[in-house]
């Protein structure tokens, strides 16, 4: 006991450690200086208290003096140099005494020599305190276990002995372990590990997309079943319609020629029985269109059989008509049901079709009616919008009539005007169409009208049905049709538009009635044929450029828009595909929505089926708003008449153009035609366009209109280059703020329709974005296909020592894992940037959408630890167990995988891709540093391959057999926290109770 080191010797020591360079020389103390040098100071061996001296071994603030029965040190113990007591050897050591060599004079299996001049001195024990850099004998060897600091035996076979292993562990089985073996073969683990991974993907992946490929190929055939039987269905009632209107014509002429040959008595009766007749055939015509809903047992349909007593005539129609006349209602297949066209929940919920077949025939049972209805209205001529118009079976939706005075926007920072003196309105039931050459403010027009126009001052009035409201508190019932297809190509055509009708129409709209417009629209837009087509990406050839504008107009339409602003929908359509969208439109305009729409040069066809036109001048200014049909009689008051066989729009545009010249004689040139408009309707004409209107000739003037600048500010002076760079970062940032302002600046709802909420969309959310992986499965397998050969060719290259327990392979990996999973990231959010401000404009919800996007990439965040550590864990088999690198990985891929989320929401592309591949090099630079500054040590534990690189470390060390009895409470605090510091792996090696309890 009384050659024991006391705390205050403990903590002496551990104070050297930290603080002195050497690792084998301490610092001159009490008993060991330049003037007390006994032989206890030389290593290996110890001295004695004085017998009278009392020794406190839990004193940590006197060091002892031992200078008395310096001895060798005991087996079990070393002594460091320049210190005169025992420190025990930890568990997992073998530190027996010392041993002369007398060819080296070394003391062997230590590394200190016997002092120069005394030659009484012989070799005593252990000298390093499982130093494994410098001494790595003082642990028990590899392939042998050490139960004592003083015994050392071999492994035997079927077991391994690692480096300082107190005892011998079995080796798992399907693997190889000779007699003194240090590590197990875990190889075959290994790929076992890698082939079961990869059977599971290839199970999910291949049985999910089976699954959704078997799921569509059913919901098509009985959607074909639906639509055959709902056209049987129609085309049985119209021939039977055309038989009962020959037969009443064929019984008013035996009438005519009863009344000619009996008497009137006789006459009378016999048209009374006619007309009994004719009413009892009536009703059973009305009994086809009355509603006999299937029951909700789903019942497939069938048709009867014809009774045995009557003769089955020739062809099908025949025996339906025999079976109509015997009872409508025996034949199943006449449901067609008499639901409005768009009615909201008018289905009883008895009677409400629940399986796909009842949808569907419902649905196309509709459609039919619908058909058949325009055909009587005898292809929608005045009196058929009439009939129409007034048809209570129409549900009228709320109408917005979008009225706007001296409307004018200027483009800040630059005083320039987009749009000037803008007055007029849009109505309901009509279809506005705005023209105008090129940089005339078209689509700045309609992106004012809709809301959406940034980076410019408004100034004027924008009125909703007379009221000053703000035209995104209307925004779930406003549609709008951006110039370029945003849609998402890796979902079908149906896809598109079923998950829009979801989320964007009335929440407590059914089923069947939502399938109807979504068939509805598919069908106006000439899209069956496709509709089970993927829409396509750039790199992926999808349906045509045609079909994909169509259905880029119809997610708008499926939501039953009471407002719908179209931008170039026409653009790159044929003049059918042209002319079929305005036929839908023209339906839709019929049920009273406002339609507004910008258009290059439309044909004279197309022409025709608009209502009203706006036609823009360079500059902004109006040149014509009204009647499409009284356009060329203004114009012509003007003098500017149509030639013959020439478009009237592309007229009007080569004329604004400047291209055609009007007749001399008209004397009206093309830049006074705004100034024209505002004194034909008696608008206000602005103070620097009124000597334009005293004087149109003055080509000053006149230059200043068409170029759209303010000739009031010709005169103020250039400015300086650094003016306007100040000018262009404070328009910058105005544009910034304004964007950011649009973008998360809530308005109160107006609109009235109640859409789904947030757990709703969420879960179609969590649908779609299942399918899309699901189709993008080559991209995620070359992902894991990345993360297996960065996992074997780290593991191969960084092998595990108990030197720095794996810290370099380690980093390696936390840099390696954060590159690929960020890149990967990256894409959940910035693929989909434009759908998501599309879709977050028109009313949805963008937590839905970010909860469902990061709920898929969780199966990505626990897969991918797994495909790294199938490799890079049985190349390297380190001490730690495989479920603890797996959570410290997990950890990993989270944190980086929240990182490329934040990356790829605030950033474009291209700067979150070089954001992601600069922040793991540099934060890991900076955490694995060994410079002494305060400041990069603050930088440092904020991380995160810190966090990761001392949670795999210390799973490692917490895995080493080795212990001791140390002084924990007076070792620096420097030397417990710092993980980094080369002297900390020393403590944690020996010192395990230590980091327990740390």
């Amino acid at each position: 006991m009384r050659r024991l080191c006391t705390a205050a010797e403990a903590k002496f020591y551990f104070d050297a450690f930290f603080k002195s360079s050497s690792e084998t020389t301490l610092r001159p103390n009490k008993n060991c200086n330049l003037t007390s040098w006994v032989s206890g100071c030389e290593p290996g061996w110890a001295c004695s208290s004085g017998p009278n001296q009392q020794v406190d071994l839990e004193n940590s603030q006197v060091i002892p003096a031992r200078t008395h029965d310096c001895q060798p040190c005991c087996e079990g113990f070393f002594c460091p140099r320049g210190l005169t007591c025992m420190i025990p050897c930890p568990l997992g050591s073998h530190c027996p005494a010392a041993k002369l060599n007398n060819a080296t004079g070394i003391c062997e299996p230590y590394h200190y020599q016997l002092p120069p001049g005394q030659p009484n001195h012989t070799c005593g024990g252990a000298n390093i305190w499982a130093d494994v850099r410098s001494s790595s004998e003082v642990f028990c060897s590899a392939g042998l276990y050490c139960p004592t600091t003083t015994q050392e035996k071999p492994c035997s076979s079927g077991h391994y002995c690692r480096m300082g292993s107190t005892s011998e562990k079995r080796c798992f089985k399907l693997t190889s372990c000779n007699s003194s073996t240090s590590t197990q073969d875990l190889h075959a683990y290994g790929i076992m590990l890698i082939a079961a991974t990869v059977t599971l993907l290839l199970i999910i992946y291949n049985c999910s997309d089976q699954v959704l490929t078997t799921r569509e190929r059913r919901l098509a055939k009985t959607r074909e079943a639906a639509a055959r039987s709902a056209r049987e269905t129609a085309n049985a009632r119209q021939k039977w319609k055309t038989a009962k209107n020959a037969v009443k014509r064929h019984a008013s002429g035996l009438q005519t020629q009863f009344s000619q040959t009996f008497s009137f008595k006789k006459s009378a009766k016999s048209s009374e029985e006619l007309k009994i007749l004719d009413e009892r055939r009536f009703e059973t015509d009305e009994e086809l269109y009355a509603p006999m809903h299937t029951s909700a047992s789903g019942e497939s349909l069938s048709s009867s059989a014809p009774p045995k007593g009557q003769q089955m005539e020739p062809g099908n129609l025949m025996w339906m008509m025999h079976e109509i006349e015997d009872g409508p209602n025996s034949y199943e297949r006449f449901d067609v049901g008499t639901h409005d066209r768009k009615s909201k929940g008018h289905t009883s919920k008895g009677k409400q079709p629940n399986t796909h077949s009842q949808i569907f025939r419902y649905a196309y049972a509709q459609l039919e009616k619908e058909k058949a209805m325009q055909q009587e209205n005898k292809n929608l001529t005045f009196s058929g919008v009439v009939s129409m118009a007034t048809n209570p079976e129409i549900r009228k939706k709320p109408l917005i009539e979008v009225s706007f005075k001296d409307l004018t926007l200027t483009l800040k920072g630059k005083d320039k005007h987009l749009l000037r003196c803008v007055t007029g309105k849009i109505k309901p039931g009509r279809i506005t169409a705005v023209m105008g050459p090129s940089g005339a403010g078209k689509t700045t027009f309609i992106s004012a009208l809709a809301g959406k126009a940034i980076g410019c001052r408004i100034t004027g009035l924008i009125l909703i049905n007379g009221k000053n409201e703000s035209i995104r508190s209307y925004r779930k019932i406003i549609g709008y049709v951006p110039q370029d297809d945003i849609v998402h190509g890796n979902l079908t055509v149906e896809e598109n538009l079923w998950f829009s009708a979801k989320c964007r129409l009335p929440a407590h709209l059914s089923k069947p009635d939502k399938v109807l417009v979504v068939e509805r629209v598919i069908e106006s837009f000439g899209l069956q044929m496709v509709r089970d087509s993927l829409v396509g990406t750039v790199e992926k050839r999808g349906i045509s450029g045609g079909q994909r504008k169509r259905v880029n107009v119809g997610l708008e339409m499926v939501m039953e828009p009471s407002l719908l602003i179209l931008d170039e929908p026409t653009s790159g359509l044929d003049s059918a595909s042209s002319q079929l969208l305005l036929r839908a439109l023209r339906h839709e305009a019929l049920e009273g929505v406002n339609i507004c729409m910008v258009l290059h040069q439309p044909s004279y066809a197309l022409f025709k089926m608009f209502d009203d036109l706006v036609l823009l001048a360079k500059g902004g200014f109006t040149v014509y708003h009204g009647s499409a049909k009284k356009a060329e009689e203004y114009f012509a008051g003007l003098g500017i008449h149509v030639p013959e066989r020439v478009n009237p729009p592309d007229h009007f545009i080569d004329v604004l153009e400047g291209i055609v010249t009007p007749s001399a004689s008209s004397g009206v040139n093309y830049k006074e035609l705004p100034v024209r408009w505002m004194l034909h309707n008696g608008y206000p004409v602005p103070p620097d366009l009124q000597k334009s209107s005293a004087q149109c000739a003055m080509p000053s003037a006149n230059e200043g209109l068409a170029n759209g600048t303010n000739p009031a500010h010709a005169g103020i002076e250039e400015r300086s280059f650094a003016g306007e760079l100040w000018q262009d970062v404070r328009s910058n940032v105005e544009l910034q703020r304004d964007g950011i302002r649009h973008n998360f600046l809530k308005h109160k709802d107006l609109s009235g329709r109640r859409t789904p909420g947030i757990l709703r969309q969420y879960r179609y959310f969590l649908g779609r974005v299942g399918k899309q992986r699901m189709r993008e499965a080559k991209i995620q397998a070359t992902d894991y296909l990345i993360l297996l050969l960065a996992g074997a060719c780290l593991g191969t290259l960084a092998k595990t020592s108990d030197e720095n327990f794996g810290a370099v392979g380690y980093t390696y990996t936390i840099i390696a894992v954060s590159l690929l999973c960020k890149i990967a990231a990256l894409r959940s959010f910035s693929l989909d940037k434009l759908q998501y401000w599309r879709e977050s404009a028109s009313g949805m919800s963008s937590l839905a959408y970010f909860l469902a996007k990061d709920t898929i990439d969780h199966f990505n965040t626990v897969i991918k630890p797994v495909v790294y550590l199938s490799m890079f864990f049985f190349f390297t088999n380190p001490r730690s167990s495989f479920a603890e690198n797996y959570i410290v990985l997990l950890c990993l891929v989270y944190c980086v995988t929240g990182i490329a989320y934040a990356l790829a929401i605030f950033f474009q592309p291209g700067p979150a891709q070089l954001w992601s591949v600069l922040l793991p090099v540099v934060l890991t630079l900076v955490a694995t540093q060994t410079r002494d500054s305060e400041v990069l040590k603050k930088i440092a534990n904020l991380c995160y391959p810190k966090w990761a690189l001392e949670a795999f470390v210390i799973a490692n060390a917490e895995s080493q057999p080795f212990h001791c009895i140390c002084w924990y409470d007076y070792i620096p605090e420097e030397v417990k926290f710092s993980v980094q510091s080369r002297i900390c792996l020393h403590c944690i090696s020996i010192c395990r109770s230590g980091i327990l309890r740390h």
